[in-house]
C-alpha cells in the first residue's frame, strides 16, 4: 500500500493544528511513560534499600549495573517490535500487544515476589516496551507527508506528551513507594498503563484511520514457516545455554552484563550492514544510511549521559544531596521529575523555534552537536560540588542545573532524531529503522553498565569530568563534518 495514501486518509488538522491521530498517540505514550518512569523512579532504591526498609538489600553497585542493563534491554528489544511490525502485523497492533505485556510486568512487580518477581516483571516490560515504543513513534511519522513542514513540530509535541507522563509519575509513584510501600507504588504504575491502553482502544479507529495498519514488508507463507522454525530453534538453544550456565555457575551477573554490553555495539553494527546490503535498499537510501551512522554515534554518547540521571544522579540525590530545602522535605525520587519538567516547559519553545526559523534553522547534524555540548556541560557542572567537603550534603540546585542543561541538549537532539529517522529510513525497513534509533539508547545503557561501576564519591571529579569532556569533543567533531553528513542525506534536512 502506498504510504502517501495512508497519510491522506488521516484527518490533517484537529490537535494543535496537527492530525487528530497525534492526540491518540500523545495520550497513549503519556500513560505508558507514566507507568515506566514511575516504576523507574523507585526501582533503584527498591533494589538497594535494606529488606527492613522494604527493599531487596542489593549492593549499590549491583543495583546500578542492573538498572543500566535493564534500560539497555528495554530499548534493545525494539528490534523485535520493529521486525514484528514490518513483517507480520503492522505497527498499530504491535503497539497494543506491547501495552498489554507492559501492564502485566508492572502487576508482577506490584506483588511481593522478591528478586524472582523483579526479574520476571523485567522480562515482561522489556518485551512489551520493545513492541510499543518504536512503533508508536513510527505511526507519528505515518501521519505526515514527507514534505510536511509540521513534522518536526509534531514530533516535539508528541515528545512533550511523553515527558508530561514522566513528569507526574515520580511525584505520585515515588511518594507512595518511598513513604508507604514500594509494591503499592508499582501498582500505581500498572494502573497508568491500563489507562494508556484504554485511550488507545477508544480513539484508535476514529483518529488514526489506516496509519499503522499496513505491513510494509510482509513475510510470504514460505518465509513465515522458515523464520518461525529458526526462531524456535534459536530460542531453544538460548534457553539451554542459560540453564547450563546457571547450573554450572558460569552465567554470573558480571558475565551477563558484559555480554549485553558487547551486544549493544554488535547488534546496531549488524543492523546497519544488513540494511545497507539489502537489495531492497536503493542507492539514495544507502547514502542516507551512511549519513545516519555519525548521528547514531552522537546519540549514543548523548544517551550515555542522559540515562545516568536515573542511575548515578538518582544515587547522588539519595546519598549526597540535602533533601531539606526551603522548608520542604524532598523525596530523592522526585528529582526524576526534573528532566521531564524542563522538557514540558521548553518543548513548546523549541517546537515554535524550528517552525519560526523554517529553512534558516540549523541542520540536523548541527542540532546533534549542540545536544552533545549541553550534555557534556551537564556533567562538567557536577565537578564543582564534588570539590567541596566530602562529608557535606550538597544543595539540590546542582542537580537541578545538571538536569536543565541535559534537557537543552535533549531538545536539540531527541525529537529531531525521531524525525530524521523517519526521513532517512529505507522504505522497506521503516519500523526497523525506528528500532535502530532506539538502539542508540540501548547501546548507551549497555556501555553505562560498565561505566557506572567506576563511580563513587571519591571518583566524582574524574568520572564527571572525563565523560563530560568526551561528549563535548565528539560534538566538536560532528560540527566540523556536518556539511559532509548533509551531502550524504540526499535532500533531507
Amino acid at each position: 500500500m502506498d504510504k502517501r495514501a495512508i497519510v491522506d486518509s488521516v484527518p490533517q488538522r484537529g490537535f494543535f493544528g496537527h492530525p487528530k491521530g497525534l492526540f491518540t498517540l500523545f495520550f497513549t505514550e503519556f500513560w505508558e511513560r507514566f507507568s515506566y518512569y514511575g516504576m523507574r523512579a523507585i526501582l533503584l532504591y527498591y533494589m538497594y534499600y535494606e529488606v527492613s526498609e522494604g527493599g531487596l538489600g542489593l549492593s549499590e553497585t549491583t543495583a546500578a549495573s542492573i538498572m543500566a542493563i535493564y534500560g539497555s534491554l528495554v530499548y534493545m528489544s525494539g528490534i523485535i517490535g520493529g521486525w514484528i511490525a514490518d513483517r507480520l502485523i503492522g505497527t498499530s497492533k504491535t503497539v497494543f500487544y506491547g501495552g498489554v505485556l507492559i501492564m502485566i510486568g508492572h502487576i508482577v512487580l506490584a506483588l511481593p515476589f522478591g528478586a524472582s518477581g523483579l526479574f520476571a516483571s523485567m522480562a515482561f516490560i522489556i518485551i512489551g516496551t520493545g513492541l510499543l515504543k518504536p512503533n508508536v513513534s513510527s505511526i507519528v511519522g505515518d501521519l505526515y507527508a514527507e514534505t510536511d513542514g509540521r513534522r518536526d513540530s509534531g514530533f516535539s509535541i508528541f515528545y512533550m506528551g511523553i515527558n508530561m507522563g514522566a513528569l507526574i509519575a515520580p511525584f505520585i509513584v515515588g511518594t507512595i513507594g518511598q513513604e508507604y510501600n514500594f509494591h503499592l507504588g508499582f501498582s500505581i504504575a500498572a494502573f497508568g498503563m491500563l489507562l494508556g491502553l484504554a485511550v488507545y482502544l477508544a480513539t484508535q479507529k476514529k483518529n488514526l484511520g489506516l496509519a499503522g495498519s499496513y505491513v510494509p514488508n510482509p513475510l510470504s507463507p514460505t518465509e513465515k514457516k522458515k523464520v518461525f522454525t529458526q526462531i524456535g530453534i534459536g530460542a531453544a538453544v538460548i534457553a539451554a545455554l542459560v540453564i547450563a550456565g546457571l547450573v554450572k555457575g558460569v552465567l554470573t551477573l558480571g558475565v551477563f552484563t558484559m555480554t549485553i554490553s558487547v551486544l549493544g555495539i554488535v547488534i546496531p553494527a549488524a543492523y546497519f550492514f544488513f540494511m545497507y546490503r539489502s537489495p531492497k535498499t536503493s542507492d539514495t537510501e544507502k547514502s542516507r544510511l551512511l549519513a545516519y551512522i555519525p548521528l547514531f554515534i552522537a546519540a549514543v554518547m548523548f544517551w550515555a549521559i542522559q540515562e545516568q540521571g536515573a542511575i548515578i544522579l538518582a544515587q547522588y540525590a539519595d546519598k549526597r544531596t540535602e533533601l531539606a530545602f526551603m522548608g520542604m522535605k524532598l523525596q530523592s525520587s522526585w528529582f526524576q521529575s526534573l528532566n521531564p519538567l524542563f522538557v514540558v516547559l521548553l518543548a513548546p519553545v523549541f517546537a515554535w523555534l524550528w517552525v519560526k526559523l523554517g529553512s534558516r534553522q540549523p541542520s540536523t547534524p548541527v542540532k546533534f552537536s549542540l545536544g552533545l555540548f549541553f550534555a557534556g556541560l551537564s556533567f562538567l557542572v557536577m565537578i564543582i560540588p564534588a570539590l567541596g567537603e566530602s562529608d557535606t550534603l550538597v544543595s539540590p540546585i546542582w542537580l537541578a542545573l545538571s538536569f536543565f542543561l541535559v534537557v537543552l541538549g535533549e531538545l536539540c537532539l531527541s525529537p529531531v532524531g525521531l524525525s530524521v529517522t523517519t526521513k532517512l529510513a529505507p522504505s522497506a525497513f521503516s519500523a526497523q529503522t525506528m528500532s535502530l534509533w532506539f538502539l542508540t539508547n540501548a547501546s548507551a545503557q549497555a556501555i553505562n553498565a560498565q561505566l557506572v561501576r567506576f563511580y563513587s564519591q571519591d571518583t566524582e571529579v574524574i568520572y564527571f569530568g572525563v565523560i563530560g569532556g568526551v561528549s563535548i569533543f565528539i560534538g566538536l567533531v560532528l560540527l566540523v563534518v556536518s556539511s559532509k553528513i548533509r551531502s550524504f542525506m540526499r535532500g533531507v534536512n
